[in-house]
């Protein structure tokens, strides 16, 4: 597995377009023939830049069938980002991201949240319109604290945005970067243990 600064997992009913997010994000694809749904966790990972910094992020992209859940639940564990899912004409899959927030939130408590509304590129069809209403998902957003994006993986909308947003929140936590420091600290530490044990 590669080595990452930070974990992100991603969360949410089958067929919403989770894997389709990760895909447009890491290597600017769009499959329309995906159909094919994540067995378990799949797991991908890419850098960004944040000002001078370069940072890691894993992505584990969960599968959103029920008989995977109890599976899932176990890589929420130390994730510092979490993006909810749901189908932006998909009122289902909206209150089942509530659940999914519900989830995370029991298993690891600081984890940050950002719901997501996929397939935007639908909407361009009359026949089609959000279901929940944009506002009712912004006013519901507010109130869990948590960051709304609006994406398409047809159209590549928001994705980059998205996860800049993540990186740059991850970069600005004071916790996060003392915790990288104690961990450099550690590792150098035990290097030079190693070689003075050696030498």
């Amino acid at each position: 597995m590669a080595s990452v600064d930070f974990k992100v997992v991603l969360l949410g009913d089958r067929a919403v377009g989770k894997t389709c997010l990760i895909k447009r994000f890491v290597n600017d694809t769009f499959n329309e023939d995906v159909a094919c749904a994540t067995i378990g966790v799949a797991f991908a990972a890419k850098q960004i830049q944040v000002g001078d910094r370069k940072i890691t992020m894993g992505l584990w992209d969960t599968s959103g069938c029920e008989r995977f859940e109890s599976m899932v639940r176990g890589y929420y564990r130390g994730a510092k980002a979490a993006i909810i899912c749901y189908d932006i004409c998909n009122l289902e899959s909206f209150k089942r991201a509530k659940f999914w927030i519900r989830e995370v939130r029991e298993v690891e408590e600081k984890c940050k949240v950002y719901l997501c509304a996929t397939k935007e590129d639908v909407l361009t069809n009359n026949e089609n319109s959000a279901s929940p209403d944009i506002e009712i998902v912004e006013n519901y957003a507010q109130g869990i604290q948590s960051k709304f994006f609006i994406t398409s993986s047809k159209a590549g909308s928001n994705i980059a945005e998205l996860f800049e947003e993540i990186a740059k929140d991850y970069a600005s936590n004071p916790d996060n970067v003392q915790k990288e420091e104690e961990k450099f600290i550690t590792l150098t530490e035990t290097a030079i243990s190693q070689r003075f044990c050696y030498c």
